[in-house]
């Protein structure tokens, strides 16, 4: 596939990965979503175009054209932000991604529409490796908003022919991560506060690079359709928050270990990891492994953040 592509929320960390992606791929592509972002910055993530604009109807109607492609990366982030403010996260998640679809249905009939979901969606699995027929379970405002956007994915492929496809991330890292664990972690080493981490660090996560997760929802691409596939994004490795804090603090040649709180956080579930044997046969494999890629991030850490 190639032709115009439209990244929204491109300005965000995994939107300006998918960006550039596809511009390596050959695609055109402009950008809409929160915040400016002047021409070089932009270009420089792969952008012909950036509109600084609500994600709506109206304005997507307005600058986005009639894209082959449609990644819909604007939506809410976290889960402690969903559990704070519900609402806006609805918004943010739902509302844009009821936009996209209507936009795809009236004004570019043909286009391939990709939701990048979450693992959330799976809530506290029962069995893991999770695969994509797992029940859908979510305990977060976050992930019963992401299962919100996918019924409504399948219901617009399902009822109008509109082509789509989602991908449920599990926990994507990379430089430029401002936020979660990794950022979080490093912050506050650098600033020597005490390592005090909450959960008991046994907790699991399956970790994905940013630029492997970028590839995989490029490819969902080619894949969207009327029956809407849904295919797990993640290493297919579980890492504990024990484990992985352990690495980093060797990195910095700490001598202490984390140290946890016993208390984990709301709507965080214990486990995590994805079966990615689908998306292995659509192709797609993950290309970093997750030590190699902490080491990437406190590198940029150490350069760029601090």
């Amino acid at each position: 596939m190639s032709g115009a592509a439209l990244v929204t929320g491109a300005r965000g960390f995994i939107g300006r990965h998918v960006a550039r992606h596809l511009a390596g791929e050959g695609w055109r592509v402009s950008g809409i979503g929160h915040g400016d972002w002047d021409g070089p910055a932009s270009r420089e993530w792969g952008l012909s175009e950036w509109f600084s604009a609500d994600v709506n109807l109206e304005n997507l109607a307005a600058h986005a054209g009639a894209p082959a492609l449609i990644v819909h990366c604007a939506g809410g982030a976290t889960v402690a932000a969903s559990i704070d403010r519900p609402h806006e996260d609805f918004q943010r998640t739902v509302a844009t991604t009821a936009a996209v679809l209507e936009f795809a249905r009236i004004h570019a009939r043909g286009a391939a529409v990709v939701l990048p979901s979450s693992a959330a969606v799976y809530g506290d699995a029962a069995q893991l490796p999770i695969a994509e027929t797992a029940a859908l379970q979510p305990v977060s405002p976050y992930g019963v908003h992401k299962l919100m956007a996918e019924h409504l994915c399948r219901s617009y492929a399902r009822e109008f022919g509109v082509r789509a496809a989602v991908v449920r991330l599990f926990s994507v890292y990379g430089p430029g991560l401002r936020k979660q664990l990794w950022w979080d972690a490093c912050a506050r080493l650098a600033r020597k506060e005490p390592a005090l981490f909450s959960g008991d660090g046994a907790e699991s996560r399956d970790w994905l690079h940013v630029r492997d997760a970028a590839a995989l929802l490029a490819m969902a691409g080619g894949r969207a359709g009327g029956d809407c596939p849904a295919v797990n994004g993640g290493s297919g490795r579980a890492v504990s928050i024990r484990e992985l804090l352990s690495q980093l603090f060797a990195l910095q040649d700490r001598t202490d270990k984390p140290v946890f709180t016993g208390v984990g956080r709301k709507g965080d579930p214990k486990r995590y990891c994805a079966d990615i044997s689908l998306a292995r046969a659509w192709g797609w494999t993950p290309g970093t492994e997750w030590r190699k890629g902490l080491e990437e991030y406190l590198d940029w850490f150490r350069r760029d953040a601090m």
